[in-house]
This record gives structure tokens, C-alpha cells and sequence, in this order.
């Protein structure tokens, strides 16, 4: 299995974070296909993003039914926003979706949200299809913040404790549980983690930056591709990236293994369909989600968005998927966010 977080903390552990009647069907053989598995062909597909719009899991959704249509593997390739809570909500509707040929993005954020939302409907209830991308975390300040380092914010925010806001995606998501592992391994006790915390949550990127271009928060923690603009720009200051390596996106802005932070975080993301198909079913979708995989188009998606393509498909991300939702409820757990 792959790791998604390392750290030294004792506190810390091994971590992988209405129904949609849309215009896609099964039926004529797939424009870019050979027809599918066991006789069953897909014409079209319907793409959900289980957030609002602006945010990585929008961003993936759309850059994923844009290569279904550039390669014309697909003849329509609709994308429907469904956000609140993590995911939950866009998780629920999927699993009411009657039409098979229904994807909808989903990652590490979701799983944790499925925990700490105590929502009735799991990830591991829909079928599994595959993971597409890893995408590296980055720390970030509005520009006119006093922290110019990830020391100095970790080493404040560690002792203001509350009066410190921190922006993020859902509760309970990579980005909330980046926030947690970073104020552990400050010293701050897990018991005293949700106290300390004071993180602000957001269906979707935008709301994120808003909060920070607005001042109203000290700090946000999102995927590199929401943020690299701004930092760009001048109008963030990015302190950290979560990855091993560089961020291809914020080359020059240090790791946190750089600044002796040993904490590794990825936030995986892939494709999930309602549960209950047939094989037959799955197996299409699986074939065809993995000539996107190997499209020109989706090439080009991963270097624009600086994602590192990490595709598994069938018996392996399943395998993958069990594993990091017994992590994620573990280290989740350990930091205090759920019982």
C-alpha cells in the first residue's frame, strides 16, 4: 500500500483524507471504443464532482470529462457539482444513481469526511473503478502575514492554539489532518488537538482563498494546484509543500522534510461508480477510464496541473482503498477527530 503520511510523532499514524438522472446511457458502441466488456458499450458518462465549483475534486471531474471528449472516447461527458460535507452529500446521491455509467471523483478527503460526518452511506459500499493522481499539500499565509517560514507559523500557531485560524477542505480531510499531525508534532498533546484547532472548513478552493485574501484567517493547507496561482502572484505566501520532493508547480518553496518537519502527505484522488453494477459494467468503465489514463489529453492534464499520475485500476485500487480507510480511521483516531 502506498504511504501517504509519514511522520516521527507518536501521535501520528501511517495514513493513504437526489439522484443524478444526467445524459449519459448505456447503449451504441463508445465513439473511441471497441465496445466494451461483455457486450455492454457506454456512449456517454456522467461526471460528478462532490464539491462546489473551484476546488481539486471540480478541477479533476472537469479536466477528466474534457479528455473524455478530446480523445472522443465518449459522445457527452456532462459534469454536475453536488457539495457539502466532505463529499457525503455527493457520496449519497451516488448511491441512489440508477445509471451505471455515472463516475464520481472521490480521494483521501472524502474517506475522512465519511468518518468524522458519521455518514450513513460508505465509500467502500459503490464500486471501486480507479485512482488517477497524487497531489502534494502547501502551507499557506496571506502575503502580508509575519511568518515567513513554516517554523515560525507551527512554532506560533503551537502556542496561540485557538486564536490561530486555519482554512482547509471538509472536516476530517487531508488538509484538517495535515493541520493536526503539524500542531503534534509541535508538542501539542493529540488529546488537546481538537481544542487547540481552530479550522475553518470549506466545501471548495474558492472559499478557502477568500478567507485568506480577506484576512480572516492566519493560514490555509490545500492542494498545490488551488494555491500555486496566488503564490505566483504574490498574493500568498506559500511556507511549506507536504511532498517528498518539490512541488512541480511551487518548485522553489522548501518540503517539510526541508525544515526538519518529517511529515509526508499526498492526497490521492480517483473515480468511483454507484454500487451494484454488473461486472460487465464495471469492467467497461474500467477500460475506459484507463484510455483516458493513456490519452494524450490526460497527459497533458497531469503536467498542467503539476498531479503525479498514480493509476491503479481494478483488483489493485480496491485493494489500495480498503487499506487506506482503515489508515485513515486510525490516524484520525490518534489526532483526536473522531472517538
Amino acid at each position: 500500500m502506498t504511504q501517504h503520511i509519514r511522520t516521527r510523532s507518536a501521535a501520528a499514524a501511517v495514513l493513504g483524507v437526489t439522484a443524478l438522472v444526467l445524459a449519459a446511457c448505456s447503449g451504441t458502441s463508445s465513439p473511441g471504443g471497441d465496445g466494451g466488456a461483455g457486450g455492454v458499450s457506454i456512449d456517454s458518462v456522467a461526471v460528478v464532482a462532490p464539491a462546489d465549483p473551484g476546488g481539486g475534486w471540480d478541477q479533476t471531474a472537469r479536466a477528466f470529462a474534457q479528455a473524455l471528449s478530446d480523445e472522443k472516447l465518449v459522445s457527452s461527458a456532462p459534469v454536475t457539482n453536488i457539495g457539502g460535507a466532505g463529499g457525503t452529500v455527493g457520496l449519497a446521491s451516488l448511491a441512489t444513481e440508477s445509471n451505471p455509467n455515472t463516475l464520481m471523483v472521490t480521494g483521501s478527503v472524502m474517506l475522512g469526511a465519511v468518518e468524522t460526518n458519521a455518514s450513513d452511506v460508505r465509500v467502500e459500499e459503490m464500486t471501486p473503478i480507479a485512482k488517477l493522481t497524487e497531489e502534494p499539500l502547501v502551507i499557506v499565509v496571506p502575503k502580508d502575514s509575519p511568518y515567513d517560514t513554516i517554523d515560525d507559523f507551527v512554532s506560533a500557531w503551537a502556542e496561540e492554539g485557538a486564536d490561530v485560524a486555519v482554512t482547509g477542505g471538509s472536516a476530517g480531510g487531508i488538509d484538517h489532518i495535515l493541520a493536526a499531525l503539524l500542531l503534534t508534532d509541535a508538542g501539542v498533546d493529540a488529546a488537546d488537538v481538537p481544542s487547540t484547532l481552530n479550522y475553518i472548513a470549506n466545501s471548495g478552493g474558492g472559499e478557502a482563498l477568500t478567507l485568506l485574501l480577506g484576512g480572516q484567517v492566519q493560514a490555509g493547507i490545500s492542494g498545490v494546484g488551488e494555491f500555486a496561482q496566488q503564490v505566483e502572484a504574490g498574493e500568498l505566501k506559500a511556507l511549506a509543500v507536504s511532498s517528498d520532493a518539490p512541488a512541480l508547480l511551487l518548485p522553489e518553496v522548501p518540503t517539510l522534510t526541508d525544515e526538519g518537519i518529517d511529515i509526508v502527505v499526498t492526497n490521492w484522488r480517483g473515480l468511483i461508480a454507484p454500487g451494484g453494477i454488473s461486472d460487465d459494467e464495471k469492467t467497461a468503465l474500467e477500460d475506459l477510464v484507463t484510455q483516458v489514463h493513456d490519452s494524450a489529453a490526460w497527459t497533458g492534464v497531469l503536467e498542467d496541473n503539476g498531479w503525479t499520475d498514480a493509476f491503479v485500476v481494478g483488483d489493485e485500487f480496491s485493494s489500495f482503498l480498503d487499506g487506506d480507510i482503515t489508515t485513515t480511521k486510525d490516524t484520525l483516531k490518534t489526532i483526536g477527530l473522531i472517538e
